[in-house]
C-alpha cells in the first residue's frame, strides 16, 4: 500500500486544495459519474408481454383458439363465450402483474431520489458538498460523524476514526481506521487506511483520497458479480410450470381418448357426425383447463406483496414474494452477518445490584426494572442507573431522533444504546436541561477512552468531566483474559503492595462478574 504523499503524487492532487472545479470536469467526462452500473430500462411492450410468460398462459391461450376453431367450425352460432371468457381472465391476470410490478419501481425510484448521497469535498481550496456520483479520482473527501463514504479513498488524515464496514465484510462491530500503509497484500476487512464505497462513518472525523468510483469499487465488484448471476424460478414458478405442464399432457390425452372412443362405438357416417365428435373433444379438453387458477395465483401473490408493504418490504416482482417463505435453512458464518447493526443496552449493574432494561432496537419503548420485577423509582439503585445512562449519554455524539413515526440513528451503535436505554428510564429532558458541552477528547487507541467536559446548570456552572473506558486501576490497567485478576504494578496478594487501590478494584470486578457489586460500605468505594 502505497503512502499518502505517493497516492496524491500518483493522482495529482494537491492535499491542501484538492481538485480544481475544471480538472474535476475532466475527470468525471473521462471515467463516468460515480454509480454502480444498473440494467437498461425495459420497455413497456416487453413488461407486457414477460405477464404471458407462463407454462399456464400458455395453456389457456391454446384453450383460446380451439374454442375459436370449434366456433368457426360449428357455423359461428351465437358468441364464443368460452373463448371470451378465457381471454378475459388472461388479460385481467396479464394486467394485475404489469400495475403491481409498476407500482413497485415506481417506489423504488422514489425511494433512490430521497435517499440521494452527498459527500463533502474540497475543491478549489474551498469545502464543498456535491452529490456523491459527482465524486472522481483525486477528490478529497472530507469525512464526518454519519456520513455516508462515497467512493473508496485512501485516508491522509484520521482522528478517532471508526466506520461501518458491515455491508462489505458482514462484521457489526465499527474499524477503528489509521493514516499507515500497510506492509503488503491485506483482506478486505484489515485495511485500516481505507474507506470504501456503501459504508458509513460511525464516530471521529477524517480525510481521504477518492481511489476508485463507480464499478471500479469494492462495491461495483460485488455488483458484477450479482450481474453475471443468472435469474433462476422461483419454488413457484417451477411447481406452477410444472403442473401447466402436466395438466397439458393430461388434457390431450383424456381427449384423444375420448374421441377415439366415441368414433368406435358411435356409427359416423357424415362430415358433420365427425365434427361434431371433435367438437365435444375439444369442449372436454377446454372444460378441463383451469382458466381461473392464473388469476387466483396472481391475487394471492398481491396480497403477499400489500402484505409486505405494510412491513415496508418493497417486491419488484409478484413471482417473488413468496421466495422467502420457501427458505428453509440459512447458512451464515457469523452472527454479525445477521444482525441489523442494532445494539441495545439489557442490563445495568451497579453497587446495588442489578436492573434489567427491556424492549429491542433504537425505539425507547419499554422501561428499567430491578431484579425483582418492579421498576426503579427511588433510591440508590435509580440514582446510580441515572449516573451509568446519563453518564454514557453525554460521553458520546450519536444523535437519536424520530422522522417519519421511525426512531433512526446517527453515529455509533453502541453509544447510540445509552441514548436509548435513557430514555426508557426518562431522565432524558433533565440530561439535556442540566448538561452544557464544553469540550471533548474524543476516543483514540492510545487512550482507550473518550471524555467531555460538561457545564452543569444545577450545580452552579462547575465543570464535570465524564469519561468512558475500559477497567483500570490506579496505578496500571487490569488485566484482560487469563490474567484479568493481576495488575501490573500491584501483587494482590500482597496488601501492603495495594496502595493503588487493585485490590479494591478486583474485587468489585469479580462481584461484577458474579451478577452484581456488592452494597455496603466496600461496594461504594471508589
Amino acid at each position: 500500500m502505497l503512502e499518502v504523499e505517493e497516492v496524491a503524487e500518483a493522482l495529482a492532487v494537491d492535499l491542501g486544495s484538492g481538485l480544481s472545479s475544471a480538472e474535476a470536469a475532466r475527470r468525471l467526462a473521462a471515467d463516468g459519474p460515480n454509480e454502480l452500473r444498473g440494467t437498461p430500462p425495459v420497455p413497456i411492450w416487453r413488461k407486457i408481454l414477460a405477464q404471458f410468460q407462463d407454462p399456464l398462459i400458455y395453456l389457456l391461450l391454446v384453450a383460446v383458439v380451439i374454442s375459436l376453431v370449434a366456433w368457426v367450425l360449428g357455423g359461428r352460432v351465437g358468441w364464443p363465450v368460452d373463448a371470451i371468457v378465457i381471454a378475459v381472465v388472461v388479460v385481467l391476470n396479464a394486467v394485475l402483474g404489469y400495475v403491481q410490478e409498476a407500482r413497485a419501481e415506481s417506489a423504488v425510484a422514489a425511494l433512490q431520489e430521497m435517499t440521494a448521497v452527498t459527500s463533502a469535498v474540497q475543491r478549489d481550496g474551498q469545502l464543498a458538498r456535491i452529490p456523491s456520483d459527482q465524486l472522481v479520482r483525486g477528490d478529497l473527501l472530507i469525512l464526518a460523524e454519519g456520513d455516508a463514504v462515497g467512493a473508496d479513498a485512501r485516508l491522509t488524515e484520521a482522528a478517532a476514526l471508526r466506520v461501518l464496514e458491515a455491508s462489505l465484510t458482514g462484521e457489526s462491530e465499527a474499524v477503528e481506521k489509521n493514516v499507515s500503509a500497510l506492509p503488503g497484500p491485506t483482506a478486505l476487512g484489515d485495511r485500516q487506511c481505507m474507506v470504501y464505497k456503501g459504508t458509513a462513518v460511525a464516530r471521529g472525523s477524517g480525510r481521504a483520497i477518492v481511489t476508485a468510483t463507480g464499478m471500479a469499487t469494492e462495491m461495483g465488484s460485488i455488483a458484477g458479480m450479482l450481474e453475471a448471476t443468472q435469474e433462476e424460478p422461483t419454488p413457484l414458478q417451477v411447481e406452477v410450470g410444472r403442473i401447466g405442464r402436466m395438466l397439458g399432457i393430461a388434457v390431450v390425452i383424456i381427449a384423444f381418448v375420448v374421441v377415439m372412443t366415441v368414433f368406435v362405438i358411435s356409427e359416423v357416417r357424415t362430415v358433420a357426425d365427425a365434427v361434431t365428435i371433435l367438437l365435444l373433444g375439444v369442449s372436454l379438453a377446454v372444460a378441463a383447463v383451469p382458466e381461473g387458477l392464473p388469476a387466483i395465483l396472481s391475487v394471492v401473490l398481491a396480497l403477499g406483496v400489500q402484505r409486505m408493504a405494510a412491513h415496508r418490504a418493497i417486491v419488484t416482482k409478484l413471482s417473488s414474494v413468496e421466495t422467502l417463505g420457501s427458505a428453509s435453512v440459512i447458512a451464515s458464518d457469523k452472527t454479525g452477518t445477521l444482525t441489523k447493526s442494532e445494539m441495545t443496552v439489557q442490563r445495568v449493574r451497579t453497587a446495588s445490584g442489578q436492573a434489567h432494561v427491556t424492549g429491542v432496537g433504537y425505539a425507547p419503548e419499554g422501561s428499567v426494572i430491578a431484579e425483582h420485577g418492579a421498576e426503579l423509582t427511588g433510591g440508590p439503585q435509580l440514582a446510580e442507573n441515572i449516573v451509568v445512562l446519563s453518564g454514557g449519554s453525554l460521553a458520546s455524539n450519536a444523535d437519536l431522533q424520530q422522522r417519519n413515526g421511525d426512531w433512526q440513528i446517527q453515529g455509533d451503535p453502541t453509544e447510540a444504546a445509552f441514548l436509548v436505554a435513557e430514555r426508557k428510564l426518562g431522565v432524558t429532558d433533565r440530561r439535556v436541561q442540566r448538561f452544557e458541552r464544553v469540550a471533548e477528547i474524543p476516543f483514540t487507541s492510545e487512550r482507550k477512552r473518550m471524555s467531555t467536559i460538561e457545564k452543569d446548570h444545577e450545580q452552579g456552572d462547575s465543570l464535570v468531566l465524564i469519561t468512558k473506558r475500559r477497567a483500570r486501576c490506579a496505578a496500571g490497567t487490569l488485566q484482560p483474559g487469563p490474567n484479568r485478576n493481576r495488575c501490573r504494578r500491584a501483587d494482590r496478594r500482597n496488601p501492603a503492595a495495594d496502595s493503588c487501590g487493585c485490590g479494591r478494584t478486583l474485587r468489585r470486578r469479580a462481584a461484577y462478574a458474579g451478577g452484581g457489586l456488592p452494597t455496603g460500605r466496600r461496594g461504594r468505594e471508589r
